[in-house]
């Protein structure tokens, strides 16, 4: 059965009641039967697979003692979760936005990340992820959970059937001095280990080459093996994520530009270990 919407704030829904539900070690079919529901429903919902109501959502969240700014969160992402371009904000502890990456992450087939300025956080060392942190508006607490998180979400580049990467990155982001010296040429030594495993292809993109649409900003693209492709931009405080053909052909697009102007995989790997002495 595919999804019966397959956008954005769908997805995040549905892995938003399923981790409610998990992380309180409830059942789903005796979840189920507390609902009034059969199971194979409850599992469709917490799959994406069929919509809820808000009703059936705030049901959920009743039974599961699901209250205050978490509650008003989750049932405004129902009222969402049929459309297909979505902004997702990014201020609590464990935003919808992030929650959003993961289930994409975890599912998608490729992704195509674009990034001019930073090391994407698929291909980031522990360190330069700590250098961010300690300059992001976070508390200590929030940074030490989103390091451990982004490290656990670059486990799909190695496991068993590990996801097809293609990283486009910006040469500018090599000579950003995040943390020091020593950090940027450990980071870089990662790139040129992560760049020669058969998934990833990690391309850089010259600086001094004129104006190209990538200088606009950074994005990703998500494909999946059931559901059409998403596309996400990030800022500072939120995140969009597109869903409508035009977005996601326009975004292609650039992808398949900068890919003509990017350094070969050779030239980019000289390049990398150049950087790193």
């Amino acid at each position: 059965m595919k999804p019966t919407s397959s956008g954005p704030a769908a997805r995040t829904l549905a892995a938003s009641l399923r981790e409610e539900r998990e992380a309180r070690n409830v059942g789903l079919r005796a979840f189920a039967d507390k609902l009034g529901i059969l199971p194979q429903t409850l599992s469709c919902w917490e799959k994406g697979l069929r919509l809820p109501s808000i009703e059936d959502v705030s049901a959920i969240l009743a039974l599961l003692g699901v209250t205050g700014e978490k509650r008003d969160r989750i049932r405004t992402l129902a009222r969402q979760a049929r459309e297909r371009n979505w902004l997702a904000p990014s201020t609590s502890d464990l935003p919808f936005a992030l929650t959003t990456r993961l289930n994409m992450e975890s599912t998608a087939t490729a992704i195509t990340t674009w990034s001019p300025l930073i090391i994407p956080g698929l291909l980031q060392t522990p360190d330069y992820i700590r250098s961010i942190m300690e300059k992001s508006p976070v508390t200590v607490e929030q940074a030490d959970q989103r390091l451990r998180i982004r490290l656990d979400r670059q486990r799909i580049l190695t496991r068993r059937d590990p996801i097809r990467f293609s990283a486009l990155i910006g040469e500018q982001s090599l000579h950003e001095n995040l943390g020091s010296p020593e950090i940027m040429s450990d980071q870089i030594d990662h790139l040129v280990a992560m760049s020669e495993r058969a998934n990833i292809s990690l391309r850089i993109v010259p600086t001094g080459i004129g104006y190209h649409p990538g200088l606009i900003g950074p994005f990703d693209i998500y494909e999946f093996a059931d559901s059409p492709p998403i596309a996400s931009v990030e800022h500072v405080y939120s995140t969009a994520f597109l869903d409508e053909d035009n977005q996601i052909s326009g975004h292609k697009q650039v992808a398949k530009l900068l890919s003509g102007i990017a350094l070969s995989k050779e030239a980019s790997q000289a390049l990398l270990r150049e950087a790193a002495r």
